[in-house]
């Protein structure tokens, strides 16, 4: 029998919109998804997705989208 994650969503997301990334851990693991796109799930190990999120807030990938 497979365990349902429990989402969690982002504070700053708008409310019930489709704007928003939700989180939520499985097996160790952590899951990730868009919530408009709620069946592609990615997932990382909690050593990995640390650091990734701390260049996120950094500003290391601002600009990414950009021409």
């Amino acid at each position: 029998m497979s365990v349902i994650p429990i989402w969690k969503k982002s504070s700053f997301s708008e409310g019930e919109g489709a704007n928003c990334i939700e989180l939520a851990r499985r097996d160790g693991r952590v899951l990730i998804r868009e919530s408009d796109a709620p069946h592609a799930i990615l997932t990382a190990a909690p050593a990995r997705l640390g650091p990734f999120l701390a260049a996120v807030k950094a500003g290391r990938f601002d600009g990414l989208g950009q021409g």
